[in-house]
Order: C-alpha cells, then structure tokens, then sequence
C-alpha cells in the first residue's frame, strides 16, 4: 500500500511547501504506530487536479493526492501546497482518511485551515459548535498540524456516507 514518494505531493524544501502532520491517538490518548492517513486536496490556486498517476511521482504534477503511515510515536508527514479555495464561499480544507487496526473501515474527517470565513461552509455548519475545533488543523512554523483522535473525549468528528 505504500509507495516511492506517498507522502510527497511536492518535493520537500521546493518553492511553496508546506509540511500537513499530525498524530493518530486512541481512545487512551496513546499515539498509534500502526495507522495509515490519506488526503486529497487542491493545489495552491483551488484547482482539483485531475492528473492520473498518483501512485507514481513525477516530481512536478501535483495530483492532490497523498498517503502516509505513522511511524512509532504515531506521527505522520506530507509534503504538499497550502490548498487554495475551490469555489467562492468555501473554506479550504483537506480531505483525510483514516485507516487504523481495530477499524472495520475507513473513517472519513476534513483539516479546515485556520483564519478563514467558515460561514458559507455547509459542512462546518452541519457539525455541533462545540465538535468544530476537531476539524481545525492549527498553523504551525512549518504548515499545519492536525492531530487525529479515534475516540475519547476529544474524538476527531468523522464524515457517515451513505452505503458506508
């Protein structure tokens, strides 16, 4: 499941980067070594790719795709672009999958970036006021930060598809 450059969208250190990372916690609040993060995004200007070759790196598409594991202290990196706004009103966000032992499926959350109106988001809006701040990554030296806790009292708000 994991492949040459999963986890560079762009190279690191290029003109632009930014580092997305975070830690996966348990129910304990204990960091999970084990789990898998996807995101999918849009690039810097709001524009969701739709190049093929996400599982081969080119070094210069950006396909707006991305898959990291966690190491032993449950951390996990990209390398990407700051996501631009794709439609006038909407915040932008990243779109996460969370893929960890004792899961049956997948679980689906979004990474809102901070500073931005989050009014016109239907989404945001869905969500109790209180559970909001589980979806906000925070600004960092680096980029963003966004921890992911499957449950407890500080459980990451997760997405329900239907059929899901």
């Amino acid at each position: 499941m994991l492949y040459d450059g999963d986890r560079d969208l762009v190279p690191a250190g290029s003109v632009g980067s930014i580092l997305f990372h975070g830690v996966v916690y348990d129910g304990d609040g204990v960091p999970v070594p084990d789990a898998m993060i996807e995101i999918w995004q849009a690039d810097a200007a709001g524009t969701v790719s739709q190049s093929t070759g996400s599982l081969r790196r080119d070094g210069w598409t950006f396909s707006g795709f991305g898959r990291a594991s966690t190491g032993r202290d449950g951390r996990y990196t990209f390398s990407t672009v700051t996501p631009g706004v794709t439609e006038e009103g909407r915040p932008p966000f990243f779109a996460v999958t969370v893929f960890a032992r004792g899961l049956l499926d997948r679980l689906f959350t979004r990474a809102y970036l901070p500073g931005n109106d989050m009014t016109g988001d239907a989404l945001w809006n869905s969500v109790p006021a209180d559970r909001r701040p589980t979806l906000l990554a925070e600004a960092d030296g680096q980029g963003f930060r966004f921890d992911v806790h499957l449950q407890g009292d500080d459980e990451t708000v997760f997405l329900r598809y239907p059929g899901m």
